[in-house]
């Protein structure tokens, strides 16, 4: 039996978004060095801009650009792009400024400094992850709510609910355990990284878009859809409920 070949990073392209000389120089030539195909841009105009000639499917985005916030800019191409593996570079480290970075639509994180060996353990996680292929599975349906993994779609009463990557995968995790207490360690390990170090505030912040957005769209048009509730288990990781919450 042929064992399957690695996934060809050389089609990868990557937008480095870094307005720093020594660090923008330093990893477009270490991911090219990696089979990657890195451009790189020095502001974030420059970067919306490029994003709009080519299409990417990484784009590692410094917060503090001469011209404007990188938050904004992760929010215009997250918008864009919903399939873009985004992954911040900050020297912010307070948690606050992390949770925003996640919260506009970045899927991962890298306090400065950093290695280069580090970023590209990170992007070969995310993008094995990406490449596996999911094997057809029966949509979970709770209540009003159908989660169909095969298809990657979330629907309401039939109507679609748009959910970032993330999202989707955090609530295909718990759907198909419904009724299960899930641990942060095993969300963390697979929606993220099974080597995932540092903070789980991604955790929290992904979770609450996915409450967020589950109930806007239960409630949307007058609706009143009946939603599964997602509790919190204190010191240990969350529940998705079997049994939905009735409308009011």
């Amino acid at each position: 039996m042929r064992t399957p070949a690695a996934p060809d990073r050389s089609r990868l392209r990557v937008l480095v978004v870094e307005d720093d000389d020594t660090i923008g120089r330093h990893l477009e030539t270490g991911l090219r060095s990696h089979d990657y195909a890195p451009t790189w841009c020095r502001t974030g105009a420059g970067a919306l801009a490029e994003a709009g000639r080519a299409p990417y499917e990484v784009l590692l985005l410094d917060l503090g650009l001469p011209d404007m916030d990188g938050l904004d800019v992760a929010r215009q191409l997250r918008g864009r792009l919903p399939d873009l593996l985004i992954v911040v570079l900050t020297a912010r480290t307070d948690d606050i400024d992390i949770i925003a970075g996640l919260d506009a639509g970045a899927d991962d994180y890298l306090v400065k400094p950093f290695s280069l060996t580090v970023l590209l353990a990170r992007l070969r996680a995310h993008l094995r992850r990406h490449a596996v292929a999911v094997p057809a599975r029966e949509p979970v349906r709770l209540g009003d709510l159908v989660v169909d993994v095969t298809a990657r779609r979330c629907a309401l009463l039939g109507v679609e609910v748009p959910l970032r990557a993330k999202e989707f995968d955090l609530l295909a995790v718990l759907a198909e355990r419904a009724g299960e207490a899930v641990s942060r360690e095993t969300l963390m390990a697979e929606v993220w990284d099974e080597n995932w170090f540092g903070s789980t505030k991604t955790l929290d912040v992904t979770l609450a878009g996915l409450r967020r957005r589950l109930t806007e769209a239960a409630q949307a048009d007058g609706r009143q859809a009946r939603l599964p509730r997602i509790t919190t288990l204190r010191g240990h990781g969350y529940r998705l409920e079997r049994q939905p919450d009735q409308p009011n």
